[in-house]
């Protein structure tokens, strides 16, 4: 798998090079760090995507969706959701009406594309990655 240098905002004092340099079924590797979980990417730092909040909303999706009980890292002008290795995160309506009313451009595509999405124009950018189904 080629090397991806992502490079978060670079005009900020917040700046860093975020590698994501694996990506496989259940993992992902970002700086040397293997996350075994969703991962969210917000201004350059990485964390655990926390979707207890969405939960009650699987019987309806048949998987735990993104929805706005989560805090979603709204703090840029794009939102790339990694929707996992067979793009079957689904992404609440709400959500995506939450992102046009904040004029935040939201993709949501295969976690192997949301990873390309972010090697090509990171700056201004947040993630959030599913790293399974």
């Amino acid at each position: 798998m080629p090397h991806w240098s992502v490079s978060m905002y670079p005009d900020t004092h917040e700046a860093m090079a975020m590698r994501i340099d694996q990506f496989t079924f259940g993992s992902i590797r970002i700086d040397g760090v293997i996350y075994e979980h969703d991962v969210m990417i917000a201004r350059g730092r990485v964390s655990k995507r926390k979707k207890k909040s969405s939960k009650p909303f699987r019987g309806a999706f048949g998987h735990t969706p993104l929805s706005m009980k989560e805090n979603i890292p709204w703090d840029c002008r794009r939102l790339v959701v990694g929707t996992g290795a067979d793009g079957a995160l689904p992404v609440m309506d709400e959500v995506k009406r939450e992102a046009a009313r904040r004029e935040v451009a939201l993709v949501t595509v295969p976690t192997r594309e949301a990873i390309r999405v972010l090697q090509a124009e990171p700056k201004h950018t947040n993630a959030i990655l599913h790293v399974t189904c």
